[in-house]
């Protein structure tokens, strides 16, 4: 063996150095994507699982993120300085109030990273949106995870485990993900009342166009910190841009360790530009909660219960984790894709976009077809 081969040989023996921090961490996949599941084979044609907007951005959206695209040689504004001032009209807050980042998921993880030292404590319940915890885990933090109660996030068991376990941070989505249930402004704003002095509370507020109210809060209440998205209404998922409005001195302190550079200057301009155009989203407002009423219909129709939503999505009940699995596969075999809550007790159920007329209407075709032949009411059998 030559010298070099001998020291590349050497080199392949070693493994690389983590912090025992990540080696302690289990390999994690939080979802996986329609499109990991293309690579493995199955054809989709009726995309219904991830949450997504089935009825993309609006034109005037759309019009601007093309104007911007010549600008992508240049760095785009690390202030967001022009998006910041239009939701802060739209808002009435200053723009002090408010931070841009790429989406709701990377606002988690700054959150996390600033509040929640290694060892320390949050809260949240079991089976709501995984980011969150996947977060507080890799920052070093203790997730505590409270069960759901009547398909819904207690609140009550929610502030006891914060009190009990002395934690940094409640996460709390409302409207929900994955149940799609809500609570009402009253029953958040008694929340914040009923945590320790020292905890902040999370609000996820992605699905809050689609609810009917939202709670009135304070954006100088250092209890409260809101993350919202232009992910879910605005059909933006893809440019991977959201904001959070806190107080100053909260935004101030993101502002020193979050990423400057990191929304680019189309999402920035198409979500200035998706503001605007108040007609085409509340077009979208109104297909989906057209669309929730077919799949109550349906759902009536096929003896699957469905639960109440106040978000784009929407659970059919199976009544158990092996026929929701099995009602899952069937339809991915067929070209939809849809996608089950990881635990119970919502893992008994499927749950689903409100999708375009059309994919309702296949959807629909495909469970009424299930039924025809028998395979519906097999689901889960061996």
């Amino acid at each position: 063996m030559t010298p070099a081969g001998a020291v590349y040989a050497r080199a392949a023996m070693r493994r690389p150095r983590f912090t025992p921090l990540l080696e302690a961490i289990p390999a994690t996949v939080p979802f996986v994507a329609p499109d990991a599941l293309e690579r493995r084979g199955h054809r989709i044609a009726v995309r219904l699982g991830a949450n997504e907007s089935a009825f993309g951005v609006s034109p005037r959206a759309a019009e601007a993120m093309v104007r911007a695209v010549p600008r992508q040689s240049w760095y785009a504004d690390p202030e967001s300085f022009e998006l910041r001032d239009k939701l802060a009209g739209l808002l009435d807050v200053t723009r002090a109030h408010l931070l841009v980042g790429s989406g709701i998921d990377e606002l988690l993880g700054l959150v996390v990273r600033c509040f929640v030292a290694p060892g320390e404590v949050a809260v949240m319940a079991r089976g709501s949106y995984p980011t969150f915890a996947y977060h507080v885990i890799g920052h070093g933090g203790l997730v505590e995870a409270v069960p759901y109660r009547d398909d819904a996030v207690d609140l009550e068991t929610l502030a006891e485990a914060a009190t009990r376990r002395r934690a940094r941070l409640v996460y709390l989505a409302n409207p929900d993900n994955p149940s799609g249930s809500w609570h009402t402004p009253q029953a958040v704003e008694a929340l914040v009342e009923r945590l320790p002095a020292d905890c902040v509370l999370v609000l996820d507020e992605a699905y809050l166009e689609f609810a009917p109210r939202a709670p009135e809060l304070s954006a100088d209440d250092p209890r409260v910190l809101r993350v919202r998205t232009f992910s879910k209404l605005y059909g933006m998922a893809g440019a991977r841009i959201g904001y959070a409005v806190a107080p100053p001195e909260v935004v101030a302190a993101f502002d020193k360790v979050r990423l400057h550079f990191g929304v680019n200057g189309v999402a920035q301009a198409g979500a200035q530009a998706a503001l605007d155009d108040r007609e085409f989203a509340a077009g979208v407002i109104a297909e989906v909660a057209r669309g929730r009423q077919e799949y109550a219909a349906l759902g009536r129709e096929l003896a699957l219960p469905t639960l109440p939503s106040a978000t784009n999505v929407v659970l059919f009940d199976l009544g158990g984790a092996a026929r929701a699995r099995g009602l899952l596969d069937a339809l991915l075999a067929e070209g939809i894709f849809i996608r089950m809550p990881g635990a119970p007790p919502l893992d008994r159920a499927v749950r689903v976009t409100v999708g375009t007329p059309d994919e309702r209407a296949r959807f629909a075709a495909a469970l009424r077809a299930m039924r025809t032949d028998g395979r519906l009411e097999a689901l889960g059998e061996r």
